[in-house]
């Protein structure tokens, strides 16, 4: 039988129906085996996060993992010239002790407090070879010290500063010194996860407040700035971690309770970069009227 005209168009069009069946089918393999790579990073970047010790005050398991700007001021240096030059020194929430360890002299009286336990033993292994006392206390008033028993108090990062209290333990001329987390600081972070939150919510830790309460205290601030800087996190393990560690910022946080967010954003990375987000920090110096 001669093959017409119409057949050999019929078996040119099955075959190209076959070689698009393959190509789709060949595509969806690639697709498949592209989420489930996707999956498995995704498994071991938070597993890891999840595993490791989020004791202290150290960031350095970031390095490499997630970036964000310094304060022009350079608060540990600051701090460090301020320490220098005191007799009798208390710094409050010391974390780990990090911070107040970098300082090349201490004076010859120096004490941290710490609240959390695992921070108490870090910082008392850390400080106590530098001639520092670590007091285990919490964070609300009364501090444990008598009136006027410091010329210098220090905080970094505090997540409350009980005004009354600094100005009733510094003496006469002493001076609080102290970088504190601003508004709204890492807020698309905790609004992705937690949704936009209320204005006053996002007003919360507003400098001026914070100059107000100082004042009502007794304490004249002799400086007080801001500024808003850039914060990157690379992938999925840094914002688990972060989260794990600064544990105010989305309450309640665990993998299990965020998976499925945490996987809608670590597609996000992978495809789109970074997730940036802003911190705000502000430093804020007030001395009791001597």
């Amino acid at each position: 039988m001669t093959a017409t005209p119409d057949d050999a168009q019929a078996a040119a069009e099955a075959a190209e129906g076959t070689e698009a069946a393959a190509e789709e089918a060949a595509g969806e393999a690639a697709g498949e085996a592209a989420e489930a790579a996707e999956r498995a990073r995704f498994d071991a970047l938070v597993a890891e996060a999840d595993a490791v010790s989020v004791a202290g005050w150290d960031f350095s398991w970031l390095d490499g993992r997630a970036t964000e700007e310094r304060p022009s001021w350079g608060y540990a240096r600051a701090m460090g010239e301020r320490l220098g030059r005191a007799r009798a020194a208390l710094d409050i929430q010391t974390g780990g002790g990090e911070v107040l360890a970098s300082a090349p002299k201490l004076p010859p009286l120096t004490v941290a407090t710490e609240g959390w336990p695992p921070n108490v033993a870090r910082a008392t292994a850390l400080l106590h070879p530098l001639g520092a006392v670590v007091v285990a206390d919490e964070d609300k008033p009364p501090l444990p010290f008598a009136d006027g028993a410091f010329d210098l108090v220090t905080s970094r990062h505090p997540v409350t500063t009980w005004w009354e209290e600094i100005a009733r333990v510094l003496a006469p001329g002493g001076t609080y010194f102290s970088q504190q987390v601003g508004p709204a600081s890492v807020f698309e972070l905790v609004e992705y996860f937690l949704g936009p939150q209320p204005p006053e919510v996002r007003a919360g830790r507003d400098p001026e407040q914070a100059r107000a309460a100082a004042e009502a205290a007794g304490l004249d601030v002799v400086d007080l700035r801001m500024e808003r800087l850039r914060a990157e996190f690379l992938d999925i393990g840094a914002v688990v971690y972060f989260l794990r560690k600064v544990i105010w910022m989305v309450p309640g946080f665990t993998v299990d309770a965020f998976r499925t967010q945490l996987a809608a954003l670590h597609h996000r990375i992978e495809t789109e970069g970074p997730f940036v987000a802003h911190t705000t920090r502000f430093l804020i110096e007030a001395r009791k009227p001597g």
